[in-house]
C-alpha cells in the first residue's frame, strides 16, 4: 500500500482508540492529521474562552513546517503507538 492509503487505514484505526488516551495524545493525532489533509493552519486562533478549540488549533499549528508526507508518516507512527499501548492490534 502506499503512504495515503495507509494514512487512511490508521486515521480509520484511530477511531477505535479506547476513550482513554491523554489529551496530550489526541492533540498531537488531531495536528498530525489536520496538517496531513489540509496543509498549513488556515483559520485564526480562536478566542481564549473557546479553550478547546484553541487548544485544537495551537496543535495543528505546532506542526504546520511538516510537509504532506512527513505530518501522515508522523500519524501512522502515532496511532500504532497508542493502538499498541492500548493492547489493540496495530
Amino acid at each position: 500500500m502506499g503512504l495515503k492509503e495507509d494514512f487512511e487505514l490508521y486515521a480509520t484505526k484511530a477511531k477505535t482508540l479506547p476513550p482513554t488516551q491523554t489529551n496530550e495524545d489526541l492533540l498531537i493525532i488531531y495536528g498530525l492529521y489536520k496538517q496531513a489533509t489540509v496543509g498549513p493552519v488556515n483559520t485564526a486562533r480562536p478566542g481564549m474562552f473557546n479553550m478547546k478549540d484553541r487548544a485544537k488549533w495551537d496543535a495543528w499549528k505546532a506542526v504546520e513546517a511538516k510537509s504532506t508526507d512527513d505530518a501522515m508518516n508522523d500519524y501512522i507512527i502515532k496511532v500504532k503507538q497508542l493502538l499498541e499501548q492500548a493492547g489493540l492490534p496495530a
